[in-house]
């Protein structure tokens, strides 16, 4: 019997592990915290909860071909768009539904935004033969050479923008799907206007309870499989000679054998701290880190007439706020905020005539010590820019708490607090994050830090292509 252990208990680990046992190895699972799920995590006070990860679910099939059981709930709006000037723009699920509402705040641009989609489509499907599928090294074999025209090599993100809209707030719209990934639109690759095709193709979703119910569902199928998990085991070296892994040590000073080990650890703390390689820690960082995030949880009184499930109030100038997070490093003077409101659709994140706000602002990936004000006197900065834009929480606040680059760094051991790893940056910037295998036999890299890449589906598809990866090179 293959001895497996894995290393971090985030959704990427998870799925490694949940498959690589149903291969019939014996899997054991470190997780230092207390429980399972990683960033898919959940903040908790006064009879509010609040998502600290994700609160949007795309691609759910990645998910419930896994076994996972979900009850889910389909947004009909994606999200809500309020621009700098006032003007608003609702994403609908529904293709055609969303061109006539591009076309009735950009008169003319209806029929871009559904070429735009149009091309989001090809990209999509090319990524789907190719990025998606396995690791970069070994395309599928159903990849054909216009894939690589497909997904617009050599453009950025903005300049694929400018290519479909006239209108400087559409192109802002298609410019903030460079979050996704933690990076700047400006050197972001074009590739990542794929999004919109899942979005409005798949849909967006909504897991009653929160999205960690996901991580719970996974736990529950882990379980079932044998998947031997440890919470509160922190695995502080992986062992390895010249040639393959032996396993890992603990920080009880405990050894464990294993003849595959899977780092759902950034890959920044697997080679600075776990498996030190001065070599590939250098490579990581000529990529940049990726954005980080600055939270605020907040607990509000009473009900918000017409508020949607995600809004977005964009910054009156993209270009300065990006400038700001990846050239100056630090929070941006005019922020973008991304405003979730679970408590719209789901009583149980909050009491009665009460709202859960989670409110996000990119930051860099920097300790807030060397920011130039202090987390309590942004947390004002933002919500005064809310409150000039339609957001105005005066007298509803019962409480705000943050959530700063900090805590990721110190929850997750992420790259000074950054959400992805390394940014997307540059014309060939997906081929440069570290790839699933490492350099010892029997070491394997998941999670979104590496190879596809951060959010919910990617990190699970990663997940795939290591059980994948370890099957075929063990036979």
């Amino acid at each position: 019997m293959v001895e497996v252990i894995v290393v971090g208990g985030g959704v990427g680990g998870m799925v490694s592990a949940l498959l690589l046992a149903r291969q019939g190895h014996r899997v054991r699972l470190y997780e230092q915290r207390s429980r399972l799920g990683g960033k898919l995590a959940e903040h908790s006070r006064d009879g509010f909860t609040f998502s600290l990860g994700p609160s949007l679910l795309t691609l759910p099939d990645v998910f419930t071909d896994l076994g996972v059981e979900l009850d889910l709930v389909e947004l009909p709006e994606l999200c809500r768009y309020r621009f700098a000037d006032g003007s608003t723009l609702a994403a609908y699920r529904d293709p055609d539904r969303m061109a006539a509402e591009v076309e009735r705040l950009a008169p003319g641009e209806g029929r871009n935004w559904l070429a735009f989609h149009e091309w989001a489509r090809g990209c999509l499907d090319a990524s789907r033969r190719t990025f998606f599928s396995g690791p970069l090294t070994r395309p599928s074999t159903g990849a054909r050479l216009p894939d690589l025209l497909a997904v617009a090599p050599g453009r950025t993100l903005d300049g694929l923008a400018r290519r479909f809209f006239d209108d400087p707030r559409l192109r802002q719209y298609a410019d903030r799907y460079a979050t996704y990934a933690g990076s700047s639109p400006y050197r972001a690759p074009a590739a990542l206007g794929c999004i919109p095709a899942i979005e409005h193709g798949e849909g967006g979703w909504y897991v009653p309870g929160g999205l960690p119910r996901i991580a719970d569902a996974l736990a529950a199928l882990l379980e079932k499989a044998g998947v031997e998990v440890a919470l509160g085991a922190e695995v502080t070296d992986v062992l390895a000679d010249d040639r393959r892994v032996l396993g890992v040590r603990l920080a009880s000073g405990e050894r464990e054998r294993a003849d595959v080990v899977v780092a759902n650890t950034d890959a920044a703390a697997l080679y600075g701290r776990l498996l030190p390689d001065r070599r590939r820690l250098r490579r990581i960082a000529g990529l940049g880190a990726s954005s980080s995030a600055f939270l605020l949880l907040a607990g509000v009184d009473g009900r918000t007439e017409g508020l949607a499930h995600h809004s977005i109030v964009f910054s009156a100038d993209y270009r300065r706020e990006f400038a700001d997070i990846f050239d100056r490093r630090r929070p941006p003077e005019d922020p973008t905020v991304y405003i979730g409101c679970s408590a719209v659709d789901d009583p149980s994140q909050a009491p009665p005539d009460a709202e859960n706000w989670v409110m996000l602002v990119n930051v860099p990936a920097r300790d807030p010590a060397r920011w130039p004000m202090s987390p309590e006197a942004y947390r004002d900065l933002v919500l005064d820019r809310l409150a000039t834009r339609g957001h105005d929480l005066s007298g509803r606040l019962r409480f705000v708490d943050l959530f700063t680059p900090a805590d990721l760094r110190e929850r997750y051991g992420a790259w000074g607090g950054s959400i992805y790893g390394g940014a997307y940056s540059g014309r060939l910037a997906p081929l440069r994050r570290p790839g699933n295998r490492g350099p010892r036999r029997g070491l394997y890299l998941v999670g979104g830090s590496v190879h596809p890449g951060g959010g919910l589906p990617l990190v699970a598809m990663g997940g795939r292509i290591v059980a994948s990866l370890v099957q075929e090179d063990l036979s």
